[in-house]
Formats: structure tokens, sequence, C-alpha cells
């Protein structure tokens, strides 16, 4: 699967991005951009869209690594992390899954960088 979801969660949905960003920075991730998709359809389309962020979140560290073995790498970073609001209040929050996406590249040497930021990724999800 290219991402991991959770489970439904009761919590609203500005308080899930605050967890959400809280847990990220306990694994070293920062956001470097956040697309308020709900702001962007309205402005852009004048349509109502549920309330929808999108967190690209980054690990200097281990981007660094990747870099350094695959120069275009860029083009998968940064991490993406979907909060949505569902019906009823409920939210949701699904994270890209880098052993799935890093596979694209076909270089062997990303492997264990993708499997260390997948495990990073699945404890952020499973504490929020």
């Amino acid at each position: 699967m290219n991402y991991f979801n959770t489970k439904e969660s009761t919590v609203n949905f500005d308080e899930t991005i605050i967890r959400v960003t809280e847990e990220l920075q306990k694994e070293g991730f920062g956001i470097l951009t956040e697309i308020d998709v709900q702001a962007t359809m309205k402005k852009k389309l004048n349509v109502e869209f549920r309330k929808y962020r999108i967190l690209g979140a980054c690990n200097p560290p281990f981007a660094f690594k990747a870099l350094s073995f695959e120069p275009n790498i860029g083009v998968l970073l940064p991490c993406n992390i979907v909060v949505q609001e569902l019906e009823h209040g409920k939210t949701q929050i699904s994270a890209v899954n880098p052993l799935v996406t890093m596979q694209s590249v076909n270089n062997s040497a990303l492997e264990p960088i993708a499997a260390e930021i997948s495990e990073k990724l699945q404890r952020v999800l499973a504490a929020v």
C-alpha cells in the first residue's frame, strides 16, 4: 500500500493537527509545508470542501542520507501526512509509505532509510 492509515479518531481536526505535529517532532520531523486543501478549493474553485490538510514532514538527517544516495529523490520528498475531517467530527490521519515510494527509484541503498522512516511514521500514527 502506498500509504498508512490510522483508525478514525474522535479528536477534533485542529487538535489532531497539533498532536500529529508534536508526534512528528518527537521522531525528528519538522513541517516544511502545510497545504490547506479546504481553503484552496474555496479560493480557486469556489467550492465547499471538508477540512483537509496536507503536512509535508521532513527529517533532515534522513533526507540528507537519501539525497546522498539518490540526487533526484527530492521528487519524493517531503513525507506527506494527510489529516482530514470525516463525518460527525471524526478525523483520519494517513501517511505516505516510504517503503513503497522509494521502490520506484530502484536504488537498494535507500531501503534501510525507507525502513527507518516507515517505522517512525507508523509510531507517529499509533501515538496520535
